[in-house]
Protein backbone atom coordinates (compact mmCIF):
# COMPACT_ATOMS: atom_id res chain seq x y z
CA UNK A 1 0.00 0.00 0.00
CA UNK A 2 1.09 3.38 -1.18
CA UNK A 3 0.20 5.63 2.07
CA UNK A 4 -2.10 5.24 5.10
CA UNK A 5 -4.29 8.92 4.46
CA UNK A 6 -5.92 8.77 1.21
CA UNK A 7 -4.35 11.54 -1.56
CA UNK A 8 -6.45 14.42 -2.55
CA UNK A 9 -7.00 12.37 -6.24
CA UNK A 10 -7.72 9.13 -4.69
CA UNK A 11 -10.38 11.14 -2.28
CA UNK A 12 -11.63 12.68 -5.62
CA UNK A 13 -12.36 9.45 -6.69
CA UNK A 14 -13.73 7.54 -3.50
CA UNK A 15 -16.46 10.85 -3.45
CA UNK A 16 -17.38 10.22 -7.21
CA UNK A 17 -18.04 6.04 -6.11
CA UNK A 18 -19.83 7.03 -2.81
CA UNK A 19 -22.29 9.80 -5.28
CA UNK A 20 -22.97 6.96 -7.83
CA UNK A 21 -23.67 4.15 -5.02
CA UNK A 22 -25.85 7.14 -3.26
CA UNK A 23 -27.93 8.22 -6.06
CA UNK A 24 -28.56 4.47 -7.47
CA UNK A 25 -30.48 3.01 -4.54
CA UNK A 26 -33.48 5.43 -6.50
CA UNK A 27 -32.83 3.66 -10.03
CA UNK A 28 -32.96 0.58 -8.03
CA UNK A 29 -36.33 0.93 -6.08
CA UNK A 30 -37.99 2.44 -9.27
CA UNK A 31 -36.70 -0.18 -11.51
CA UNK A 32 -38.22 -2.99 -8.83
CA UNK A 33 -41.43 -1.88 -9.37
CA UNK A 34 -40.96 -3.37 -12.96
CA UNK A 35 -38.53 -6.37 -12.41
CA UNK A 36 -38.66 -9.09 -9.75
CA UNK A 37 -35.47 -8.61 -7.76
CA UNK A 38 -33.59 -11.47 -8.61
CA UNK A 39 -33.69 -11.18 -12.21
CA UNK A 40 -33.19 -7.87 -11.88
CA UNK A 41 -29.85 -8.83 -10.36
CA UNK A 42 -29.00 -11.20 -12.54
CA UNK A 43 -29.38 -8.69 -15.49
CA UNK A 44 -27.20 -6.34 -13.97
CA UNK A 45 -23.82 -8.60 -13.69
CA UNK A 46 -24.72 -10.49 -17.04
CA UNK A 47 -24.39 -6.79 -18.69
CA UNK A 48 -21.11 -6.70 -16.61
CA UNK A 49 -20.11 -10.31 -18.02
CA UNK A 50 -21.11 -10.17 -22.26
CA UNK A 51 -19.36 -9.34 -24.41
CA UNK A 52 -16.69 -7.84 -22.32
CA UNK A 53 -15.08 -10.85 -21.04
CA UNK A 54 -14.35 -11.99 -24.48
CA UNK A 55 -11.92 -8.72 -25.00
CA UNK A 56 -11.03 -8.63 -21.26
CA UNK A 57 -7.87 -10.77 -19.35
CA UNK A 58 -8.34 -12.89 -16.89
CA UNK A 59 -6.12 -11.12 -14.19
CA UNK A 60 -3.27 -12.92 -12.33
CA UNK A 61 -5.70 -13.71 -9.65
CA UNK A 62 -6.96 -17.33 -8.25
CA UNK A 63 -10.36 -18.65 -9.42
CA UNK A 64 -10.91 -18.91 -5.72
CA UNK A 65 -10.66 -15.43 -5.51
CA UNK A 66 -12.74 -14.42 -8.32
CA UNK A 67 -15.71 -16.87 -7.30
CA UNK A 68 -15.48 -15.67 -3.88
CA UNK A 69 -15.98 -11.67 -4.65
CA UNK A 70 -18.75 -13.35 -7.36
CA UNK A 71 -20.58 -14.92 -4.89
CA UNK A 72 -20.04 -12.24 -2.44
CA UNK A 73 -21.17 -9.26 -4.11
CA UNK A 74 -23.08 -10.70 -6.37
CA UNK A 75 -25.60 -13.15 -4.27
CA UNK A 76 -24.61 -11.50 -0.91
CA UNK A 77 -25.00 -8.20 -1.28
CA UNK A 78 -27.16 -7.56 -4.44
CA UNK A 79 -29.02 -10.22 -4.20
CA UNK A 80 -30.07 -9.35 -0.79
CA UNK A 81 -30.04 -5.85 -1.47
CA UNK A 82 -32.93 -6.29 -4.06
CA UNK A 83 -35.05 -8.69 -2.46
CA UNK A 84 -35.03 -6.42 0.61
CA UNK A 85 -35.75 -2.85 -1.04
CA UNK A 86 -38.77 -5.08 -3.03
CA UNK A 87 -41.09 -4.02 -0.52
CA UNK A 88 -39.46 -5.07 2.91
CA UNK A 89 -38.01 -1.71 3.08
CA UNK A 90 -37.65 1.55 1.76
CA UNK A 91 -34.65 2.31 -0.80
CA UNK A 92 -33.59 5.27 1.61
CA UNK A 93 -33.12 3.14 4.58
CA UNK A 94 -31.85 0.03 3.22
CA UNK A 95 -28.62 2.40 1.80
CA UNK A 96 -28.37 3.79 5.49
CA UNK A 97 -28.16 0.04 6.74
CA UNK A 98 -26.03 -1.54 4.42
CA UNK A 99 -23.20 0.99 5.59
CA UNK A 100 -22.64 -1.40 8.73
CA UNK A 101 -20.29 -2.87 5.64
CA UNK A 102 -17.78 -0.26 7.28
CA UNK A 103 -18.21 -2.48 10.81
CA UNK A 104 -17.66 -5.41 9.33
CA UNK A 105 -14.96 -4.98 6.96
CA UNK A 106 -13.18 -2.75 9.55
CA UNK A 107 -13.74 -5.79 12.09
CA UNK A 108 -12.53 -8.31 9.37
CA UNK A 109 -9.58 -6.61 8.61
CA UNK A 110 -8.75 -6.38 12.10
CA UNK A 111 -9.15 -9.91 13.05
CA UNK A 112 -6.69 -10.64 10.43
CA UNK A 113 -4.14 -8.25 11.83
CA UNK A 114 -4.48 -9.64 15.01
CA UNK A 115 -6.01 -6.33 16.73
CA UNK A 116 -8.40 -6.27 19.38
CA UNK A 117 -11.76 -3.13 19.76
CA UNK A 118 -10.88 0.09 21.41
CA UNK A 119 -12.73 1.16 24.11
CA UNK A 120 -14.37 4.34 21.37
CA UNK A 121 -15.32 1.44 19.54
CA UNK A 122 -17.94 -0.19 22.08
CA UNK A 123 -19.06 3.54 22.15
CA UNK A 124 -19.67 3.56 18.28
CA UNK A 125 -21.19 0.08 18.33
CA UNK A 126 -24.07 1.26 20.21
CA UNK A 127 -24.74 3.92 18.28
CA UNK A 128 -24.71 2.07 15.58
CA UNK A 129 -27.11 -0.49 17.25
CA UNK A 130 -29.32 2.36 18.38
CA UNK A 131 -29.58 3.57 14.95
CA UNK A 132 -31.02 0.57 13.75
CA UNK A 133 -33.03 -0.26 17.24
CA UNK A 134 -34.94 3.44 16.17
CA UNK A 135 -35.28 2.15 12.64
CA UNK A 136 -36.77 -1.62 14.12
CA UNK A 137 -38.99 0.72 15.86
CA UNK A 138 -41.20 2.18 13.17
CA UNK A 139 -41.61 -1.14 11.58
CA UNK A 140 -45.10 -1.54 9.80
CA UNK A 141 -44.88 0.93 7.29
CA UNK A 142 -41.84 1.76 5.17
CA UNK A 143 -39.81 -1.00 7.45
CA UNK A 144 -40.09 -4.24 8.51
CA UNK A 145 -37.77 -6.85 10.55
CA UNK A 146 -36.88 -8.77 7.58
CA UNK A 147 -36.09 -5.96 5.46
CA UNK A 148 -33.44 -5.12 8.54
CA UNK A 149 -32.19 -8.70 8.39
CA UNK A 150 -31.97 -8.56 4.58
CA UNK A 151 -29.99 -5.70 4.47
CA UNK A 152 -27.48 -6.52 7.60
CA UNK A 153 -26.77 -9.75 5.43
CA UNK A 154 -26.26 -7.83 2.32
CA UNK A 155 -23.51 -5.12 4.12
CA UNK A 156 -21.91 -8.47 5.52
CA UNK A 157 -21.96 -9.80 2.02
CA UNK A 158 -20.12 -6.07 1.05
CA UNK A 159 -17.87 -6.99 3.27
CA UNK A 160 -17.05 -9.90 1.97
CA UNK A 161 -16.41 -8.66 -1.57
CA UNK A 162 -13.65 -5.77 0.15
CA UNK A 163 -11.76 -8.73 1.75
CA UNK A 164 -11.74 -11.07 -1.77
CA UNK A 165 -10.67 -7.17 -3.69
CA UNK A 166 -7.76 -6.96 -0.93
CA UNK A 167 -6.61 -10.01 -1.03
CA UNK A 168 -6.50 -10.16 -4.85
CA UNK A 169 -4.02 -7.19 -4.31
CA UNK A 170 -2.83 -4.86 -7.46
CA UNK A 171 -4.71 -6.08 -10.19
CA UNK A 172 -6.42 -5.15 -13.53
CA UNK A 173 -9.90 -4.33 -11.76
CA UNK A 174 -11.54 -4.40 -14.94
CA UNK A 175 -10.79 -7.38 -15.50
CA UNK A 176 -11.48 -8.33 -12.01
CA UNK A 177 -14.87 -7.79 -11.94
CA UNK A 178 -15.99 -8.73 -15.46
CA UNK A 179 -14.32 -12.46 -14.38
CA UNK A 180 -15.61 -12.41 -10.59
CA UNK A 181 -19.01 -11.12 -12.09
CA UNK A 182 -19.41 -14.53 -14.04
CA UNK A 183 -19.34 -16.60 -10.73
CA UNK A 184 -22.82 -13.68 -9.51
CA UNK A 185 -25.36 -15.07 -12.91
CA UNK A 186 -25.45 -18.70 -12.34
CA UNK A 187 -26.30 -18.97 -8.79
CA UNK A 188 -28.40 -15.40 -9.00
CA UNK A 189 -30.12 -17.14 -12.36
CA UNK A 190 -30.83 -20.38 -10.76
CA UNK A 191 -32.30 -18.53 -7.69
CA UNK A 192 -34.62 -16.19 -9.74
CA UNK A 193 -36.08 -19.67 -11.37
CA UNK A 194 -36.77 -21.12 -8.36
CA UNK A 195 -37.90 -18.49 -5.96
CA UNK A 196 -39.51 -16.38 -8.98
CA UNK A 197 -40.45 -18.67 -11.51
CA UNK A 198 -39.61 -18.59 -15.32
CA UNK A 199 -43.30 -17.28 -15.80
CA UNK A 200 -42.97 -14.19 -13.98
CA UNK A 201 -39.30 -14.26 -15.39
CA UNK A 202 -40.63 -14.69 -19.05
CA UNK A 203 -43.53 -11.81 -18.36
CA UNK A 204 -41.30 -9.19 -16.89
CA UNK A 205 -38.97 -9.43 -19.87
CA UNK A 206 -41.23 -8.47 -22.10
CA UNK A 207 -42.78 -6.02 -20.73
CA UNK A 208 -39.48 -4.01 -20.45
CA UNK A 209 -39.02 -0.88 -21.56
CA UNK A 210 -36.26 1.26 -22.78
CA UNK A 211 -35.95 3.29 -19.57
CA UNK A 212 -35.45 -0.32 -17.76
CA UNK A 213 -32.65 -1.27 -19.46
CA UNK A 214 -30.93 1.96 -19.15
CA UNK A 215 -31.11 1.29 -15.73
CA UNK A 216 -29.99 -1.91 -16.14
CA UNK A 217 -26.58 -1.23 -17.65
CA UNK A 218 -26.00 2.17 -15.20
CA UNK A 219 -26.15 -0.86 -12.70
CA UNK A 220 -23.30 -2.69 -14.78
CA UNK A 221 -21.62 0.27 -15.70
CA UNK A 222 -22.12 2.84 -13.25
CA UNK A 223 -22.19 0.99 -9.87
CA UNK A 224 -20.06 -2.66 -11.18
CA UNK A 225 -17.16 -1.14 -13.24
CA UNK A 226 -16.86 2.12 -12.62
CA UNK A 227 -18.04 1.87 -8.75
CA UNK A 228 -16.43 -1.08 -7.79
CA UNK A 229 -13.33 -1.06 -10.08
CA UNK A 230 -12.47 2.69 -8.40
CA UNK A 231 -13.62 0.79 -4.67
CA UNK A 232 -11.37 -2.40 -5.67
CA UNK A 233 -8.00 -0.25 -6.72
CA UNK A 234 -8.48 2.05 -3.60
CA UNK A 235 -8.64 -0.66 -1.15
CA UNK A 236 -5.64 -2.66 -2.80
CA UNK A 237 -3.38 0.85 -2.52
CA UNK A 238 -5.10 2.21 1.10
CA UNK A 239 -5.50 0.90 4.47
CA UNK A 240 -9.45 0.10 4.93
CA UNK A 241 -9.94 2.04 7.43
CA UNK A 242 -9.16 4.58 5.38
CA UNK A 243 -11.24 3.62 2.45
CA UNK A 244 -14.06 2.24 3.61
CA UNK A 245 -15.54 5.20 6.10
CA UNK A 246 -15.88 7.25 2.68
CA UNK A 247 -18.98 5.23 2.35
CA UNK A 248 -20.48 7.19 5.04
CA UNK A 249 -21.86 9.38 2.48
CA UNK A 250 -23.29 6.69 0.69
CA UNK A 251 -26.65 7.52 2.59
CA UNK A 252 -26.64 11.17 2.51
CA UNK A 253 -26.79 10.88 -1.64
CA UNK A 254 -29.40 7.98 -0.92
CA UNK A 255 -31.59 9.42 1.27
CA UNK A 256 -32.07 12.60 -0.48
CA UNK A 257 -32.06 10.77 -3.71
CA UNK A 258 -34.88 8.89 -3.00
CA UNK A 259 -36.91 11.34 -1.01
CA UNK A 260 -36.05 13.83 -4.63
CA UNK A 261 -37.35 10.94 -7.26
CA UNK A 262 -39.04 8.39 -5.33
CA UNK A 263 -41.13 10.76 -2.59
CA UNK A 264 -39.92 9.01 0.22
CA UNK A 265 -40.43 10.89 3.30
CA UNK A 266 -37.63 11.96 5.68
CA UNK A 267 -39.38 12.57 8.98
CA UNK A 268 -37.37 13.43 12.43
CA UNK A 269 -36.93 9.53 13.45
CA UNK A 270 -35.19 8.68 10.29
CA UNK A 271 -32.69 11.82 10.66
CA UNK A 272 -32.23 10.44 14.07
CA UNK A 273 -31.52 7.22 12.59
CA UNK A 274 -28.98 8.25 10.43
CA UNK A 275 -26.82 10.50 12.91
CA UNK A 276 -26.99 7.76 15.17
CA UNK A 277 -25.52 5.29 12.98
CA UNK A 278 -23.25 7.60 10.72
CA UNK A 279 -22.06 8.87 13.71
CA UNK A 280 -21.51 5.56 14.95
CA UNK A 281 -19.82 4.76 12.40
CA UNK A 282 -17.46 7.93 12.03
CA UNK A 283 -16.55 7.42 16.32
CA UNK A 284 -15.61 3.95 14.90
CA UNK A 285 -13.25 5.61 11.82
CA UNK A 286 -11.93 7.87 15.19
CA UNK A 287 -11.27 5.09 17.14
CA UNK A 288 -9.06 3.55 14.29
CA UNK A 289 -6.82 6.21 13.83
CA UNK A 290 -6.33 7.00 17.33
CA UNK A 291 -2.78 5.22 17.52
CA UNK A 292 -1.47 7.33 14.57
CA UNK A 293 -2.78 10.67 16.11
CA UNK A 294 -1.01 10.23 19.19
CA UNK A 295 2.50 9.85 17.43
CA UNK A 296 1.99 12.83 15.50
Amino acid sequence: MSSTALSPRALLLALAVVMVWGSNFAIIGATLHSLPPLLFATLRFAAVVFPLIFFVRRPAVSWRILAGYGVAIGVGQFGLLFIAINGFIAAGLASLIVQSQVVFTIGMAMMTSGERLKPLQYGALALAIGGVAVIAGHTGGEVTIVGIALVLGAAFGWSLGNMAQRAAGKVDMLGFITWSSLFAVPPLAGLALWFEGWPAIETALQATTPAIWVAVAWQAIGNTLFGYGAWGWLLARYPATSVAPTSLLVPVFGMASTALFLGEPLPPWKLLAAALIIGGLALNLLATRQPAMRKL
